[in-house]
């Protein structure tokens, strides 16, 4: 029984399976999904701006300061992805359609995710200041080092840099980080004491990501274009991915000796790959014809990253020190 109930699904991760489903049955299309997106950014705007209120100007500045956990994501997400994806490439693309292959290849070239990563390590315990600059700093620089690591190892003629990606972050995430910060004073103190409230943003944030992204990749014609082989084999190729970047995520954080919490925020932002960004870069990169299918496996990944990863912030979450105390986070919405 008790084996069991360790495998038993938490109730976040049966929510975000139930999400996937209602965005395959009713996805969110048109002006709706237009709402929807803005309605979707304004909550994560709201998550960061609680995250910049919640967090003390020390740890903000540990955070900024932490440059060898920075330097750890950044080589994990910016070197070791890639070498996987050209490895992926020289070994595996005779037996699987070349642009769903290229679409394997392009996705390992992009920056990490920003909300899911931080708001994964916020639910696991783990160091959210770092988090938020690592994860941040990745999608700032990915915005100039994708186009150019397409363009060795894809060689694909064009492309360019997306300014909109820029001013994105930095609305959607930085200013209301700092806005947080700047009211700290006023509202710290009540966030302490309702810590859940946070945690309920967090988690609500990601199912509206996922409601969204999914809708999107359904809207353009996601079942339609795999076959039940296709998507098979892409779903192997991306867990594959994924599990070997969390593996090596967590040994190298060991190996080098970063604390538990550090620790956390180095498996969630070093092994994920962003949609949010990936999709309007791979419009300008790669030619019109072609994108749907490109970017089908990082439609996939992003949906299987998000399932593992909630359930691995859960497990971080009830394995901490005082994952018995009420209020931490883990706990169900």
């Amino acid at each position: 029984m008790r084996i069991l109930s360790r495998l038993r699904p938490d109730v976040f991760t049966l929510l975000l399976a139930a999400t996937v489903a209602l965005a395959s049955l009713l996805p969110v299309t048109g002006e709706a999904a237009q709402a929807f997106a803005l309605v979707t950014k304004a909550a994560v705007a709201l998550l960061f701006f609680l995250h910049g209120a919640k967090l003390s100007r020390e740890a903000v500045t540990e955070g900024l300061a932490h440059w060898r956990l920075h330097l750890v994501v950044l080589s994990l997400t910016f070197v070791l992805f890639p070498l996987m994806g050209i490895a992926f490439d020289l070994s595996f693309s005779r037996w699987i359609n070349p642009l769903l292959g290229m679409g394997v290849l392009y996705l390992c070239l992009l920056p990490s995710t920003v909300q899911s990563s931080i708001a994964f390590t916020s639910i696991a315990g783990g160091n959210v200041a770092a988090a938020v600059c690592s994860a941040s700093a990745s999608n700032l620089l990915g915005v100039f080092l994708t186009p150019l690591l397409v363009a060795l190892v894809m060689d694909v003629e064009g492309g360019g840099v997306s300014w909109s990606a820029v001013t994105g972050i930095v609305c959607q995430i930085l200013l209301p980080f700092i806005a947080g910060q700047t009211a700290r004073p006023w509202i710290g103190g009540f966030l302490n004491r309702h810590k859940p409230l946070t945690s309920l943003v967090d988690r609500g944030s990601i199912l509206m990501v996922v409601y969204l992204a999914f809708s999107d990749a359904v809207a353009h014609g996601l079942w339609r274009r795999l076959d039940a082989l296709d998507l098979v084999e892409l779903a192997l190729a991306c867990a594959a991915l994924l599990a070997a970047a969390l593996v090596a995520a967590t040994w190298l954080a060991r190996r080098l000796g970063f604390s538990r919490e550090d620790e956390i925020a180095i498996v969630f932002c070093g092994s994920k790959k962003t949609l949010a960004s990936g999709l309007p870069m791979a419009s300008v990169l790669f030619p019109a014809a072609s994108v749907g299918v490109i970017v089908l496996p990082l439609m996939l990944f992003h949906q299987i990253q998000l399932m593992a990863c909630a359930v691995l912030a859960r497990r971080y979450a009830d394995t901490a020190p005082d994952a018995g105390a009420p209020g931490v986070a883990g706990e169900g919405i």
